[in-house]
């Protein structure tokens, strides 16, 4: 039995009291004895023997269900298959039948809990969540008929089948299981997907994360539907990020709307398999500048990987963690002016008008960043002003080489005076 399906039958009486809500008409025997689950099942080897092929002849056992105490105890059918390969099932990738032996008349039906493929069977008379009652020291047993249908996925192999009770009625480690090969015989793999992050950190303007999604998938045969993606994005905190994410799609970067906190990535196309190799998404994340956050983050991204069609319950799902820095305009820059001239009771200099002229320095600003904004010297490039702009930069020249000589003119006179 394998770990899942282990799983499944250790938490069934938890979980499926939720998932299927009995009926008030259900049996009036209790579910287990003085407490304690008692049943046992049994199944009988499978006629005509051999592997199941694809669209082809199915196989029948007897299913034997056995009360030793001496109560009736009721026993709610639930034949749990776990597959072994890559693809989920869909309700009619298997064959599933089941017909009364020694029991009342009997219905049955296939659903899909936690995305996985179930088997159940009720009496005919009464609904589906209705159960049967084991009488004290007796047993019921009934004909299962299991099959492939045409289009049980090419990837998976070899199954699993355990009769077990979805009521918790049946003693641990009193469920029977069968393995039922598959023909022709499937080397099974496995779906791998995984970030990788290439980079971090300013391009151009804007703080951008880049990273790869990366899909692989191993072992024979291929998926028989397209693959989706779903990623979301989440960070601490109850600010607005105001995310901006983009997919290279078909050569160039292309924004990604949200869909109830979801972006949806181009799907991977039906046949996807080993010889497929590796399926590259690339992918880039900025905050946009609507953004509340202030300061350097760290940011979670998940993919959500699913078949497209059919049983859509999640392959798997994929987080990374990754520091994303949010755009900040720069501060405006405040123009300085040089010293205020001394005051004096010598006559300024001629001419007067051009001594309290002042020189702008030149400040280059980015929209991204702020730690990128670069602040000029005077001794760097003066801002253009305007589309012409080389008459004011030597306008402004001009005029500080005046101030300049007017000031070297008052020292001489002061310094003559002062003789």
């Amino acid at each position: 039995m394998s770990v899942r399906t282990a799983a499944a039958i250790a938490v069934v009486a938890g979980v499926v009291t939720t998932l299927l809500p009995l009926s008030a008409t259900a049996a009036s025997a209790a579910p287990a004895a003085d407490d304690h689950a008692v049943l046992r099942t049994e199944m009988g080897a499978p006629v005509p023997s051999g592997p199941l092929t694809r669209g082809g002849a199915t196989e029948t056992f007897d299913l034997t269900v056995k009360n030793p105490t001496g109560k009736a105890v009721e026993y709610k059918p639930w034949m749990l298959l776990d597959p072994k390969g890559p693809s989920l099932l869909d309700e009619n990738d298997v064959v599933f039948k089941v017909e009364a032996v020694d029991a009342p008349a009997t219905k049955s039906s296939i659903g899909q809990q936690d995305g996985g493929w179930q088997g159940t069977f009720s009496p005919s008379a009464k609904d589906a969540y209705a159960g049967f009652d084991i009488p004290a020291n007796g047993k019921m047993t009934w004909k299962v008929t299991i099959g492939l249908g045409a289009n049980y996925p090419t990837n998976n192999g070899d199954f699993n089948l355990t009769a077990t009770s979805y009521n918790n009625s049946v003693a641990p480690g009193g469920s029977d299981s069968h393995l039922f090969k598959v023909d022709p015989q499937t080397k099974t793999g496995e779906l791998k997907t995984w970030f990788k992050q290439v980079s971090s950190g300013k391009d151009g303007q804007e703080q951008r994360a880049y990273l790869d999604l990366n899909y692989q998938a191993t072992g024979d045969g291929t998926f028989g539907t397209a693959l989706a993606t779903e990623l979301s994005l989440s960070h601490p905190g109850e600010q607005d990020a105001d995310f901006r994410l983009q997919a290279m799609i078909d050569g160039r970067w292309q924004d990604l709307e949200a869909k109830d906190s979801r972006y949806e990535l181009p799907r991977i196309a039906k046949g996807f398999g080993a010889a497929s190799g590796v399926h590259t998404q690339p992918l880039r994340l900025s905050l946009g500048k609507n953004t509340k956050l202030t300061k350097r983050t760290t940011i979670t991204m998940e993919a959500e990987v699913r078949q497209a069609e059919g049983n859509t319950w999640p392959l798997m799902t994929v987080p990374v963690k990754f520091p994303l820095v949010p755009i900040t305009e720069p501060a405006p820059t405040e123009p300085t002016t040089n010293p205020t001239t001394p005051t004096t009771t010598t006559p300024s200099p001629t001419p007067s008008a051009t001594s309290s002229s002042t020189v702008q320095q030149a400040v280059a600003t980015t929209t991204g960043n702020s730690n990128v904004t670069t602040t000029g010297s005077s001794t760097g490039s003066l801002a253009a002003t305007g589309a012409g702009s080389s008459t004011g930069l030597y306008a402004g020249l001009a005029a500080a080489l005046v101030a300049l000589g007017a000031a070297a003119a008052w020292l001489g006179r002061r310094r003559r005076t002062n003789a």
